[in-house]
């Protein structure tokens, strides 16, 4: 990736130049970012600790919240940073390392949702070859894949950004580096990168909804010819977290890259990505944990296990 650009830092758009706004700010964001690293870190501990939760489908939830830790982590310390320190700047090697981590991990999020649909259909519509088809050396071969193809994914589309020329202005339109907003600021044609993102993004994304969708295709069409309205709601039930969650992620996904011209400016566009960065990493561990009972008894157990072991650390100090 040859640098063709004369901009050193781009300048990264804040919330506010007011100094009491940038601490609320601050302070939001610190919560934010560290409740969801509490939530995903309790779902992968619980997954890693209960011998209860070592199935595919636990597997992949736990390497979704590693996803989402990541994610946040790549935008919310260095906002907090530029609030605190009221310097915007981020150099450009950081500003492609940003953009290279955002693609990868928006991209892994969307494919560990496309393995975890399938997952489920196989689970619902074929339970009996179940283990044989969701073996673990399946399970870990479409990980790695999932992981392969993004980081291939994400360097093409880094490639593509960073092979403009960034010469008029710096400024970026965005509280972390964005694709279309640095599209915004060059100053060549951004024409055959627009054609070339979207041709990639939408091959790889229409293969991930439509296996998600042919997945729960099937799935609702073996929920309906059930006989039992119970094993219906107990099947459908099964479902519901991931859903949820892949339709958190959709939403908030849709509404920042694909709303009309008339629903875009500087304020919306900088809300939309707050939704789309935060939202998800967020409230996926607080989804799973609230709809499924298998995920809440292993966290109330860990959450007891380490009570248990800082009493018995403190009864040992105390003698």
């Amino acid at each position: 990736m040859t640098n063709h650009t004369s901009v050193r830092y781009f300048v990264l758009m804040g919330f506010s130049d007011d100094w009491n706004l940038q601490i609320l700010h601050t302070v939001i964001f610190l919560f934010v970012y560290l409740i969801t690293l509490m939530g995903n870190c309790l779902i992968i501990m619980a997954v890693a600790f209960d011998h209860h939760l070592h199935s595919p489908m636990y597997f992949f939830l736990a390497n979704l919240s590693f996803v989402d830790i990541c994610s946040i982590s790549t935008t919310l310390p260095k906002s907090i940073a530029v609030s605190l320190t009221d310097n915007k700047g981020i150099s450009f090697g950081g500003c492609v390392t940003q953009v290279f981590f955002m693609v990868t991990f928006v991209g892994s999020e969307l494919a560990l949702l496309t393995i975890m649909a399938y997952d489920r259909y196989v689970a619902i519509c074929n339970p009996l070859q179940y283990k044989m088809i969701m073996n673990w050396n399946a399970c870990i071969q479409m990980a790695v894949a999932s992981w392969t193809c993004n980081l291939i994914h994400a360097v093409l589309e880094t490639g593509i950004t960073f092979r403009l020329n960034f010469c008029d202005s710096n400024m970026i339109g965005q509280y972390f580096c964005d694709i279309p907003q640095l599209q915004k600021i060059s100053c060549t044609d951004t024409k055959v990168n627009q054609i070339l993102i979207l041709v990639l993004g939408f091959f790889f994304d229409s293969f991930c909804f439509a296996l998600i969708f042919a997945s729960y295709g099937y799935i609702f069409s073996t929920i309906i010819k059930m006989p039992l309205v119970q094993s219906r709601h107990k099947v459908f039930s099964t479902c519901t977290p991931h859903l949820t969650v892949f339709s958190v992620f959709i939403i908030t996904a849709v509404f920042s890259y694909m709303r009309p011209k008339s629903l875009s400016s500087s304020i919306v566009d900088l809300l939309s990505a707050v939704f789309y960065t935060i939202l998800p990493p967020i409230l996926n561990p607080i989804i799973y944990s609230l709809r499924n009972k298998d995920i809440q008894n292993a966290v109330l157990k860990l959450l007891q296990n380490v009570i248990y072991s800082i009493d018995c650390w403190q009864s040992i100090n105390f003698l």
